[in-house]
């Protein structure tokens, strides 16, 4: 099960080791079989989304954009009707060659530097599943849906008027110290 796991990632490597320094373009097709591959609940059916993965091959490092753009299926918290969601996100990574593989780094991931691949699929993955909304809500619904989903939800209120500016907290612990004085 595990190796053909891997195969099947393996459609997702960007092989760089015979190319020359300079850019690169691979496009991958992504629908529900790339996501089978991560086992994660999904709160999404459906999707038909294009990956375009711009390579710029430097003598000691690789540069990578990443787009991804296309559409899943969503279901309204709301109605629980299906609609359309459009995804968009770009992500710009950075690889570097080291010991060992390492992405502690922000943007930065580190391969081995016997390695002649970068598989992008859990960055796409990762991309996509960010995209997706917490609140799924229909473009379809009518004010009054809406309207009545906030009176229901009294916690959304709640943290809406918490993010009102307010007094930084830190302040507040040095005043409550002064007025103890």
């Amino acid at each position: 099960m595990h190796t053909h796991f891997m195969d099947k990632l393996r459609n997702y490597d960007v092989s760089f080791s015979g190319l020359k320094t300079g850019k690169h373009q691979f496009k991958f097709e992504i629908d529900k079989t790339f996501f089978q591959l991560f086992d994660t609940e999904q709160e999404f059916t459906n999707p038909k989304i294009s990956v375009d993965v711009l390579l710029e091959k430097h003598t000691t490092f690789l540069e990578f954009e990443i787009e991804s753009y296309g559409n899943v299926e969503l279901v309204c918290d709301i109605t629980n009707d299906d609609f359309t969601y459009p995804i968009e996100n770009d992500i710009r990574v950075l690889v570097k060659f080291g010991e060992e593989y390492d992405d502690s780094e922000e943007d930065v991931i580190t391969i081995p530097t016997n390695d002649h691949a970068f598989n992008v699929a859990q960055l796409i993955y990762e991309n996509v599943i960010l995209s997706i909304p917490m609140k799924k809500v229909s473009p379809n619904i009518s004010e009054e849906d809406l309207e009545i989903l906030e009176r229901f939800s009294p916690t959304e209120t709640e943290e809406a008027e918490e993010k009102e500016p307010e007094s930084d907290p830190r302040w507040e612990a040095l005043r409550k110290l002064k007025d103890k004085n």
